[in-house]
């Protein structure tokens, strides 16, 4: 290791320890107001203030959203910063400007020059890691920034931006204990990306949901648009075949984002990009084109139905929620394979139950658990499925249980990864897969 991986080793342990972290402490590392965010930004010299955006949030699919357009305005020419959470193996994957990680050294001379200020106003791990990208999009004047909120929407650190286009992918019930125990409720929250005379797009039509989009919209005299109204999309063979419902264009798109809840995403970007040409953005249809066929390559993204290795088949998803578990499980049925395996693991405030009740009873289950306090211990996990008839191998660790899953593994089996963007991230690292 050389003295830059040793400094930003240290400066993330600094950061892990010192800083509320929701991945590793759920709820109660949640500032439930946006006063350290904003303090954090003044500091900094407003740089969320220098930047034109698109914000994300919804309760599935906000990260394949953003990646996609972020890959169409790369592919169109534009400096384009993406900032997504969590991260899967790196901290750096949260922040990129063009596709790539930003440097190790900017995360540590950002902590080295601001650490009293960390110190003072106490933000989250998530505050300072938003403040840090507002910087580094800022500092490189991008042309766009591409931000996809945390959670929730209204009171999330990332709700300080002014944006081009707001986007609210959809809604499902996820982290009730914060956001609300209704669809309604959750999606009031958030509405709250909703801003005065800024276009939003909603990506899903809900009829519990819709009224609340269509209030808040009205009160900020925000234009709304339904991305369905837009365009219509089916798979057809390994394209997505999309058409127009206005204009009668038909596009035939290549995407190496496969799983059948892509539809909805790539409908979602179809509609933003049309809406953001209306705005005086040139994306051209090869633009959009070949920024959907190159985003894995152009943005990084992994992790979304990925196929790992073909023969044995292993395939990651960080579905975590009965909404996305539901959707994954349909795609999971259409494999073909002699043996097939799961690997889940879950962090304690989901919706455990409602999710390994979606989950096949006749195949070969594994449990294990992340290396984060909000882990769902593996034998816990494993009680709690044997209840609804789920049996199978409780393993100390990921790579373990990696480890293991391969070596016994036929050329003809199938393994899915599943459960928690944790899991999926600790496998990416015991196989090899991690960016420079």
């Amino acid at each position: 290791m050389n003295h830059s991986d040793a400094d930003y080793r240290q400066t993330l342990d600094y950061l892990f320890s010192c800083l509320p972290m929701f991945s590793r402490m759920g709820a109660a590392a949640i500032k439930k107001d946006l006063g350290n965010i904003r303090a954090l930004c003044e500091v900094l010299n407003q740089p969320q203030s220098k930047l034109k955006c698109i914000h994300i949030a919804g309760s599935n699919g906000k990260g394949s959203t953003s990646h996609m357009l972020a890959a169409i305005f790369q592919q169109a020419g534009y400096k384009t910063g993406l900032y997504t959470s969590p991260h899967l193996a790196d901290f750096r994957e949260r922040i990129r400007i063009n596709g790539r990680m930003i440097p190790k050294s900017f995360v540590t001379d950002f902590v080295a020059l601001h650490r009293l200020d960390i110190e003072r106003i106490e933000p989250s791990f998530f505050e300072i890691t938003v403040g840090m990208a507002f910087a580094a999009f800022a500092d490189a004047e991008v042309d766009i920034a591409i931000i996809e909120t945390g959670l929730g929407g209204r009171l999330d650190s990332t709700n300080v931006i002014l944006p081009e286009l707001s986007i609210i992918t959809n809604i499902s019930l996820e982290h009730t204990d914060i956001l609300g125990k209704t669809l309604a409720a959750i999606a009031g929250e958030k509405a709250g990306i909703i801003k005065a005379h800024t276009p939003v797009l909603i990506g899903e039509d809900d009829p519990e949901t819709m009224p609340v989009f269509l209030a808040k919209a009205k009160t900020e005299h925000a234009p709304l648009y339904r991305a369905a109204e837009h365009w219509h999309l089916k798979e057809d063979g390994n394209y997505y075949r999309a058409q127009h419902s206005g204009q009668g264009t038909v596009f035939q798109i290549s995407c190496p984002l496969k799983g059948s809840y892509q539809l909805a995403n790539i409908r979602t970007v179809l509609a933003a990009t049309e809406l953001m040409r209306g705005l005086g953005w040139t994306l051209t249809d090869t633009a959009l084109l070949q920024g959907l066929a190159s985003v894995s390559s152009l943005t990084g993204l992994r992790g979304r139905w990925d196929c790992w290795q073909e023969q044995p088949l292993i395939l990651a998803d960080v579905a975590h929620n009965p909404a996305g578990l539901n959707i994954v499980f349909r795609d999971w049925e259409k494999i073909r394979a002699k043996n097939k395996h799961i690997l889940l693991g879950f962090v304690r405030d989901k919706d455990v139950r409602g999710a390994l009740a979606l989950f096949p009873k006749d195949e070969n289950v594994h449990f294990c658990a992340a290396q984060v306090p909000r882990a769902l211990p593996a034998s816990e996990l494993a009680q709690i499925a044997s209840e609804q008839g789920l049996n199978g191998n409780v393993f100390s660790s990921v790579a373990d249980a990696l480890s293991e899953l391969r070596n016994s593994l036929q050329p003809e089996d199938a393994l899915l990864i599943t459960g928690s963007f944790f899991i999926v991230g600790e496998a990416m690292v015991a196989f090899g897969l991690t960016e420079e």
